[in-house]
């Protein structure tokens, strides 16, 4: 069904790719409001975009970056803080100033489109507005780091059924006119090649951002390192994507079930003893495939001796229904093995991408040990 799908796709661009054309605004009442994937992107390739509109955008997947999460810009913090990327601190939002942000290009198309349409106006268009606010529409940008600064982009959005292809807008400069081809064939390596906006839906806002587990966050203080030992993810490789790149970068969910800090020298202070579980998700973008990516992501803080094996889930998020994997850690206690259960977390659509025990002596072969799990490849140290 995908094969036919991207097959009468290409043959429709093929036929339409060179045709200039005036875009329909997408029709809103103040009754019913229709907010889809498509009707953005062509609202947003009906836009006066200029330079302040593409640095706004620039500056937003740039701040989400560095903050762990992709290159996005929710449509939530574009009609509230132009300019904010996920994760941003309020007061960083708050610092950010445009002269004429997107929102206030949108709200006047809008409204001058719908102001002599009997139905609707502009109650409508606050209506419409409102509800992509509240959605979880996003504009993304792939390969952003690459934009020479100045080129319009291509604006398209995610077709869904795992496709690889689909037809955008092409803006384009002609001496002081802004025009827009459309059914311009977009892929991949298009977007690797120049500026590429997709609309799609946001899938890792809500994850538990990896900058709480480094380093300079996590580490005990001096005086006490000197009797612990600390286990870290040292860096992360993904060998191959796992989801059409319509729909952005891998979120790949790290834990690990272990009795970290076990010192019981007592029957009753082992039956009293309960593991923990290291829980972060760690997003690797498209650009990143097969590049070796320092994390040092803390694990453990208190590594015992008397650990054996350690329970250890990664999954990349698809989303569905929650469910559990029922585990154990493993610890050794007067020369007999104890086992703890656990119930990591996940969800039933996610890829597994390795699930199983991990044993205390692979820690301790080395101070740096690296392996293959699936199709990544993870390297710890142990300090």
């Amino acid at each position: 069904m995908k094969k036919y799908l991207t097959v009468c796709l290409a043959a429709l661009v093929a036929l339409t790719a060179c045709r200039e054309f005036e875009i329909t605004p997408p029709e809103i009442s103040s009754d019913e409001t229709r907010v889809t994937l498509g009707d953005v992107a062509r609202l947003l390739s009906s836009l006066p975009i200029a330079q302040g509109q593409l640095d706004e955008v620039h500056d937003a997947v740039g701040s989400s970056c560095g903050n762990g999460y992709d290159e996005e810009y929710m449509m939530r913090d574009l009609l509230r803080l132009p300019g904010s990327g996920v994760g941003d601190p309020a007061e960083k939002a708050a610092g950010k100033r445009y002269e004429k942000p997107l929102r206030e290009l949108m709200t006047e198309y809008l409204e001058a489109q719908e102001a002599s349409r009997a139905e609707g106006g502009i109650a409508g268009v606050q209506a419409y507005l409102d509800e992509l606010e509240s959605s979880d529409i996003q504009i993304y940008w792939p390969y952003s780091e690459d934009w020479d600064g100045r080129s319009l982009p291509v604006i398209t959005w995610d077709p869904g059924y795992g496709a690889e292809s689909n037809y955008g807008y092409e803006l384009r400069r002609v001496g002081d006119r802004l025009e827009v081809r459309d059914s311009v064939v977009v892929t991949e390596a298009l977007a690797a090649s120049r500026p590429v906006w997709v609309i799609n839906r946001n899938d890792d806002s809500a994850f538990t951002p990896l900058d709480f587990y480094v380093r300079s966050k996590a580490s005990p203080s001096p005086s006490a390192k000197t009797s612990m030992r600390m286990l870290y993810i040292h860096s992360f490789k993904m060998l191959r994507h796992y989801d059409s790149w319509f729909g952005g970068a891998s979120e790949f969910r790290i834990q690990c079930g272990a009795a970290n800090g076990f010192k019981a020298s007592t029957e009753a202070e082992l039956k009293n003893y309960h593991p923990s579980v290291t829980d972060f998700t760690l997003v690797v973008r498209r650009k990143q495939l097969g590049q070796e990516i320092p994390l040092d992501a803390l694990l453990m803080t208190d590594f015992s001796s008397a650990m054996e094996k350690m329970a250890f889930l990664v999954t990349e998020d698809d989303g569905g229904t929650r469910t559990t994997w029922k585990c154990s850690a493993v610890v050794k206690y007067n020369s007999r093995s104890y086992g703890f259960e656990l119930e990591i977390p996940y969800n039933e659509k996610d890829d597994i991408v390795w699930r199983g025990q991990l044993a205390s002596p692979f820690f301790q072969s080395e101070d740096i040990v690296s392996s293959r799990f699936g199709d990544v490849i993870i390297t710890f140290a142990l300090e």
